[in-house]
């Protein structure tokens, strides 16, 4: 492996490392404070619920439900990283707005949605789809393994467990078919120059 290889890799799994750092220390410090950051969650409807679509990312309702995002989070996050950090920058801020719309428009009043899962349903599919658009091989398979591995996550796009919102995660998904398509028109753009 070329030492280029090597530094992209590093480089990707350092992000990665410094954005979950950051999760878990927001999780410590909404745990010492009595889970009072969880009012920062996405209030439907609500004028301070369309901010609230960029912190609720970061809060989680408990260590388990953190626990949960972290894994797919790092690992999918980490593949998106290999094709630079403009793109990573583009699918992850597509897929949190489209996600947190997505949850301030139809989830249920009253409710309060908050978490990671939403990007990392965006991770998801923009990998999925990605190769759709590119063409490239490299896309195609790695599309491949990533079903193989995470595709169960895709029944969480229903809703079919109380307490989850299927919200984020449909949202999440739309973002990642957005920020494919985006991130691919951007790379034309800049190829066509």
């Amino acid at each position: 492996m070329a030492e280029n290889e090597r530094g992209t890799l590093r480089q990707a799994a350092t992000t990665m490392g410094v954005i979950l750092a950051v999760l878990w220390t927001v999780e410590l410090i909404d745990t010492l404070t009595g889970h009072r950051l969880d009012y920062f969650g996405i209030h439907p409807r609500s004028l301070a619920g369309l901010l609230e679509i960029f912190t609720s990312p970061f809060l989680h309702y408990s260590w388990w439900h953190l626990l949960g995002n972290s894994v797919p989070l790092f690992v999918l996050g980490f593949i998106i990283l290999l094709s630079g950090q403009r793109v990573f920058a583009d699918a992850t801020l597509v897929s949190v707005v489209c996600s947190g719309l997505f949850v301030w428009l139809v989830s249920p009043s009253r409710s309060v949605t908050l978490g990671a899962s939403g990007v990392v349903f965006g991770y998801l599919v923009y990998i999925l789809v990605r190769g759709f658009y590119t063409r490239r091989i490299s896309h195609l398979l790695i599309a491949l393994a990533v079903a193989a591995i995470y595709g169960g996550m895709l029944l969480g796009l229903l809703p079919l467990r109380i307490g989850i919102s299927w919200q984020a995660h449909v949202g999440g998904a739309l973002g990642g078919v957005a920020a494919a398509a985006l991130t691919h028109r951007l790379d034309k753009a800049d190829r066509s120059k």
